[in-house]
């Protein structure tokens, strides 16, 4: 595969789909790249489906500060090559908030170290961080995933810290991912309303 001429293509492929309101939209809300076209995550996913996954054309598409080129990275990048420290980088340079939720459902949430890095995100400064890895989790807890004693009270007490702060993003993203993990069965949703009562929030 010629990685230069195949970016080139699906540049090309952009211009002919764009939604200019949609993206004029997105600017309004605060969603902001260098180049958007405005294309639907639909159609995203259809054109992804035209390529096989691919390693140096992920990270090709990753390095152009297009939101349409970084969303089909993620949809492109074979999870069993995303290396850990690619994956750090990754997530330093996801700049918005539809980024970060897509990471978690395109890619991350299928890495073999996908809890690892969720934690270590939901533990961080990070706002970015922080949404994408509580939405890692909340796909594992989707997905059957139960976490070890010592994952629950570490999971708890970031979920505590958050919904007492301001951030409605991050709050959003962790009362999901608490929801999610009071859906694993009658023992997990006790330990999260008593969580919440313990601390005087609400959860529902």
């Amino acid at each position: 595969m010629d990685v230069v001429q195949t970016v080139k293509d699906i540049k090309h492929s952009f211009f002919l789909r764009m939604n200019g309101e949609t993206a004029r939209s997105m600017r309004e809300k605060g969603v902001q790249y260098h180049l958007n076209w405005g294309i639907s995550l639909p159609d995203l996913k259809q054109m992804a489906s035209a390529y096989t996954k691919d390693f140096n054309l992920a990270i090709a598409l990753w390095k152009e500060d297009i939101r349409e080129c970084k969303i089909m990275a993620l949809m492109l990048m074979p999870p069993e090559k995303m290396l850990p420290e690619i994956a750090d980088i990754w997530i330093e340079q996801t700049n918005t908030q539809e980024l970060a939720e897509l990471s978690a459902f395109y890619l991350y949430q299928y890495l073999d170290y996908a809890s690892v890095i969720a934690f270590e995100w939901i533990a961080s400064n990070g706002e970015y961080k922080q949404i994408c890895g509580y939405h890692i989790l909340s796909r594992l807890f989707m997905k059957g995933n139960e976490p070890d004693e010592r994952g629950i009270h570490e999971l708890l007490d970031q979920i505590v810290v958050v919904m007492k702060e301001e951030n409605t993003s991050v709050k959003r993203a962790a009362y999901t991912c608490l929801q999610r993990f009071a859906q694993l069965g009658d023992v997990y949703e006790t330990i999260a309303h008593n969580a919440m009562k313990r601390n005087n929030l609400d959860f529902l």
